[in-house]
């Protein structure tokens, strides 16, 4: 039985291949109402087909984790703008040098930032260090957008520790692509932005916002929301970065409203170190020391 699944999926696979390698040797792709459907990209990409690839979207991560063990993830947001430290300061010196002030504003900008890469980068270690020494069935695993940044660092993190980290990225108009500390075989390209977040809340046992721009926004209050409507269930959510979210968003103006309830202030907690916001995501679940 097993040896017949090998053939017809080899077989599959052979057709897809025949069909690319036809499309390769500059033969045009016209429609053909005999071609395999699966094997057709002209009726996969119309419009009725969309429900067909939400469905491929969102199965063939979910399949991949889990013949991985990927069970349980930790994930990471931030601005992918972000750059680690020594990078950051050669670009200062480099618009230093060029002289154009708007150049140099966001260059100290990113300096000034720059600190948030290595605390991303020391939280997934501490991460990957404590489920290096779990069973598999306890372990965590640090999951990001898969861009650059802040997503970069958190992944380097885990792949410092020689951890498999996962990386959900998004076919952007510009050029895009998963950072190189992603593990190759968890490195996973999205369209829909919509199903990436379903796969971000899938096996995230905890959320670690670091500071970012409207996408870091976007997902974080996405899942405050669904924690909130009890349409997930309760995780820790950490924002990184105490003055940056305080300057950013005056949380108690909502309970002054009343357009929440000021025990929706519970739902998420400030830190400013990687210890601290490991310490947390520990006392929620008490984990037992490794």
């Amino acid at each position: 039985m097993e040896a017949t699944q090998d053939l017809n999926e080899r077989r599959l696979a052979d057709a897809w291949a025949d069909l690319q390698a036809h499309s390769s040797n500059g033969h045009p792709l016209q429609a053909d109402a005999y071609r395999l459907a699966f094997a057709d990209p002209e009726f996969l990409l119309r419009r009725e087909t969309r429900g067909i690839r939400f469905q491929l979207e969102m199965l063939k991560p979910d399949l991949a984790q889990r013949d991985l063990g990927i069970e349980s993830t930790i994930v990471v947001f931030g601005s992918a703008r972000l750059r680690e430290p020594v990078e950051a300061q050669a670009q200062l010196a480099q618009a230093e040098a060029d002289g154009d002030a708007r150049t140099i504003a966001k260059a100290r900008a990113l300096m000034r930032n720059a600190h948030f890469y290595e605390r991303a980068r020391e939280f997934a270690r501490i991460v990957a260090r404590y489920s290096a020494r779990c069973p598999k069935k306890d372990q965590l695993f640090i999951c990001t957008g898969g861009g650059p940044g802040i997503m970069e660092a958190a992944n380097r993190g885990a792949h410092d520790e020689g951890a498999l980290n996962v990386g959900l990225n998004i076919a952007l108009p510009h050029e895009q692509s998963g950072n190189r500390f992603i593990s190759p075989e968890l490195s996973f390209k999205f369209h829909y932005f919509a199903l990436r977040k379903m796969h971000f809340m899938m096996r995230a046992k905890a959320l670690v916002a670091f500071p970012g721009g409207f996408g870091t926004l976007d997902e974080l209050f996405e899942i405050i929301t669904l924690v909130q409507c009890k349409k997930a269930k309760p995780v820790p959510i950490v924002l990184f970065g105490t003055e940056h979210w305080k300057r950013l968003i005056h949380f108690d103006v909502l309970v002054e409203e009343g357009m929440i309830s000021p025990e929706d202030l519970n739902l998420f907690v400030l830190v400013d170190d990687p210890q601290t916001a490991w310490d947390h995501i520990v006392s929620f679940y008490d984990l037992p020391p490794v």
